[in-house]
C-alpha cells in the first residue's frame, strides 16, 4: 500500500436540523482520529445549534434551503465535491431526495429515537415519539440506526439498542435515556461501518 493510500481518511458529512448534540458527540469522537475526518455539517435551519457547534469545533458549517436540496443540484454538488464515505443524519428532519440517495447508495444513515418499525414515519421525531411510546404502554424503547431510502424511517436496520420504560416514565426522562444510547452507540456504529467499507 502506498503512503498516499495509507494517508487517505474516511470522510463523514453530518446533516442536522436541531441543537446538534449528536453531531457534536460524533465530531468529538473522531476529533483525534488518524483515519476519519468530519468534512462538514449541513443544516436546513439557520438557527440550528448544530451549525454553531460545528463552527466552534472547527468543522465547516453550511446552511442550505429547500430549493438547494430538492430543486437545484446545489447540495448534491457539495456532496460530490467532498465525496464522503458516509453521510450521517443526526436529527435531520427533511426526507432525503432520491437523486442524492442514488448517488450515495448504502452510504446514508439515520438514527431514530425508537425501535423501528414501530413509531417511525413522517412527523415522528423528538418528544412526539417518546409521548406516543409511553401512551401506548410499551415496556421498552430504544434507538434504531438504519440506512436511508426514499421513505421516512423505512431503510434497512443496521443496529438497535433498548432501554426499559419504568412505570413513572415521562417523555423527558425517556428522552434522557434515549440520548444516552445515542451518544454511546452512534459513533461506534459509524466507525464499524467505515471499517467495513474500507
Amino acid at each position: 500500500m502506498s503512503e498516499k493510500e495509507n494517508a487517505k481518511k474516511s470522510k463523514i458529512i453530518i446533516f442536522a436540523s436541531g441543537s446538534g448534540t449528536n453531531a457534536e458527540n460524533i465530531i468529538k469522537f473522531f476529533q483525534n482520529s488518524k483515519n476519519v475526518e468530519i468534512s462538514a455539517v449541513l443544516s436546513n435551519k439557520r438557527a440550528a445549534g448544530a451549525l454553531k457547534r460545528a463552527h466552534d469545533l472547527d468543522v465547516k458549517a453550511l446552511l442550505f434551503d429547500r430549493e438547494a436540496f430538492y430543486s437545484s443540484r446545489d447540495v448534491l454538488n457539495i456532496l460530490k465535491d467532498i465525496e464522503p464515505d458516509l453521510i450521517v443524519l443526526a436529527g435531520f428532519l427533511w426526507l432525503f431526495p432520491s437523486n442524492i440517495i442514488r448517488e450515495f447508495p448504502d452510504r446514508i444513515i439515520n438514527i431514530h429515537p425508537a425501535l423501528l418499525p414501530k413509531y417511525g414515519g413522517k412527523g415522528m421525531y423528538g418528544s412526539k415519539v417518546h409521548e406516543t411510546v409511553i401512551a401506548e404502554k410499551e415496556k421498552e424503547s430504544g434507538i434504531t440506526i438504519h440506512y436511508v431510502n426514499e421513505k421516512y424511517d423505512e431503510g434497512q436496520t443496521i443496529f438497535q439498542a433498548t432501554t426499559p420504560i419504568e412505570e413513572n416514565e415521562t417523555p423527558d426522562s425517556l428522552a434522557g435515556k434515549i440520548h444516552e444510547l445515542e451518544y454511546k452507540h452512534f459513533p461506534e456504529v459509524i466507525q464499524k461501518l467505515l471499517e467495513k467499507n474500507n
